[in-house]
């Protein structure tokens, strides 16, 4: 009898349907352990690259459910003054970046210290109907949120929450009482960031046929993929290695899943709104040259006159030093009105970063206190 190529398994068990146990045989308990960790790291790198959709951190009710947005109040109760509200990015992200976690929340660092009526605008994700809303729409609503809150607010905004709250206060300044800008693109030809470099060196074509394919919309899937690629080996490699490093320390594996749940849930944008934003805001720079028309007006910086606070990130490569700080010189808020202040870090640590909410927004906390925010 000739002997065949075929070999014999050494168990039965080794047939593909029980390899697990085989393994596990096989290997003894040192590669069992090890084997137990591989399949840990597997199920949670799955449960980072497919999330449940991010949460509120801190308790809120919805007071406005409008086209574009839903205005989410974090009022104390009974709480009077100015209310600030908080413009949230509407840039591919959630708007939850406000009150992103416990202990990691700007909604709820202001009310810790002292600011009594405190709102967020929660950008809606743009469905098909929505594919033709364009910036005018969105300052539209604003001005329905300031009326509905009696008429005059203090603006947060956070990056390019920053350029519409600007434009808001530009349009109409006697409705603005103080105005921060976190990370906000004001004059977006300033300083060397990759951002700015993108946004000159591809055509607008490039952009429009993103939202071409997205029926309208400039899809948050593509501009996640355009974010990862800007940094790739932290995206791609580093991010992995550090959760296998990590898979037995648990508060590291929640705030990973917690980012996680912001970070890999993008949302649409209308293609109106955003090929506007690229082509007259970051090729064109028409508001920092006082050239773009808001509300049938061309908005003017200098218009803006109320007490201001830039806050920019050293390490920011989303918007640049320079392009916050630029604002000192185009607002036409008198110079001793206008604080500046340059933290440690990169760009959404600004909004979420446990040292920049526990050191710095306390300081502007008390600074929204002496502007009429309460």
């Amino acid at each position: 009898m000739t002997e065949t190529a075929t070999k014999t398994p050494v168990h039965e068990h080794s047939v593909p349907f029980f390899w697990p146990m085989a393994a596990g045989i096989e290997l003894g308990e040192a590669g069992l352990d090890a084997f137990r960790r591989n399949l840990k790291f597997v199920d949670l790198a799955e449960k980072i690259d497919h999330p449940p959709q991010p949460g509120w951190a801190t308790k809120n009710r919805v007071r406005l459910d409008l086209d574009t947005m839903r205005l989410r109040d974090f009022s104390a109760e009974g709480a009077t003054g100015v209310p600030v509200l908080v413009d949230a990015p509407f840039a591919g992200h959630n708007a939850t970046i406000a009150d992103f976690a416990p202990g990691q929340s700007l909604a709820a660092t202001l009310l810790a210290n002292g600011i009594g009526r405190v709102l967020v605008t929660d950008w809606k994700t743009a469905t098909e109907e929505m594919r033709d809303f364009d910036i005018d729409k969105y300052l539209a609503e604003l001005n329905v949120v300031v009326d509905d809150l009696g008429g005059r607010v203090i603006l947060v905004g956070l990056c390019q929450g920053g350029w519409m709250s600007a434009m808001f206060a530009a349009r109409f300044p006697e409705k603005v009482a103080a105005l921060v800008l976190a990370g906000a693109p004001i004059d977006t030809d300033a300083g060397h960031g990759p951002i700015r470099a993108m946004a000159h060196r591809l055509p607008l074509s490039f952009y429009e046929e993103f939202v071409t394919a997205g029926g309208g919309r400039m899809m948050g899937t593509n501009m996640l993929a355009g974010w990862k690629n800007m940094h790739p080996d932290k995206q791609f490699v580093e991010k992995y290695l550090d959760l296998y490093a990590h898979l037995d320390d648990r508060n590291y594996i929640k705030r990973t899943e917690t980012f996680e749940r912001w970070y890999e849930n993008p949302v649409d944008l209308p293609g109106r709104y955003y090929l506007q934003a690229i082509d007259l805001l970051f090729k064109k720079n028409l508001f920092a040259k006082g050239a773009f028309r808001g509300l049938g007006q061309k908005l003017q910086l200098k218009d803006i006159t109320c007490p201001a606070y830039l806050l920019a990130g050293a390490s920011d490569d989303i918007t640049t030093k320079e392009q916050v700080f630029a604002a000192r010189d185009l607002l036409g808020t008198p110079k001793e009105k206008i604080t500046k202040k340059l933290v440690p870090g990169g760009h959404i640590g600004l909004f979420m970063g446990s040292r920049t909410l526990a050191e710095e927004w306390p300081l502007i906390a008390a600074w929204l206190k002496d502007n009429g925010g309460a």
